[in-house]
């Protein structure tokens, strides 16, 4: 049986409005500057620089597809370039309240990452060598993600 222990909570600041590349032959190019954010757990904790970003693409099929990059500095002034590939989907109805800016329970959708890390900073070497995945919910804000690392 797999096991997991809650690794952070990371609330992400996203600068609105998104650039809309526009439709590609893939599906639709949307890009989210992260302009912020903070991450929160048992054994880290700290702030997201300015910089990153997602590059979301929005398949013909409905499915919003994640593509994020970010740097994570940690209170004791670490820096971690953190990864994650993931989804978003759920029913036509609640997807377009989403859409609306609606406050939607993360309950009534699919939203799920795979968070890579990459540090060189001795105390959070373990980052570069585990599995990871989260939970999100859209709020009018930005995403927030629950992170957990699988034992």
């Amino acid at each position: 049986m797999i096991q997991m222990k809650h690794l952070f909570n990371m609330p992400v600041e996203v600068e609105m409005p998104l650039q809309m590349v526009g439709a590609t032959p893939i599906g639709e190019r949307r890009i989210a500057k992260v302009t912020g954010g903070s991450f929160a757990g048992p054994e880290l904790k700290g702030t997201i620089l300015p910089g990153g970003g997602d590059w979301l693409l929005l398949r013909a099929d409905g499915v919003l597809q994640l593509d994020v990059r970010v740097t994570l500095k940690t209170d004791d002034d670490a820096l971690i370039y953190m990864t994650y590939r993931g989804f978003r989907h759920g029913p036509a109805a609640v997807m377009e309240r989403l859409n609306k800016g609606e406050a939607v329970d993360a309950s009534e959708y699919y939203f799920r990452v795979a968070p890579f890390f990459e540090t060189g900073a001795e105390k959070y070497d373990w980052l570069n060598r585990i599995v990871t995945v989260g939970t999100g919910q859209r709020l009018a804000t930005g995403p927030v993600y629950d992170v957990y690392q699988i034992l």
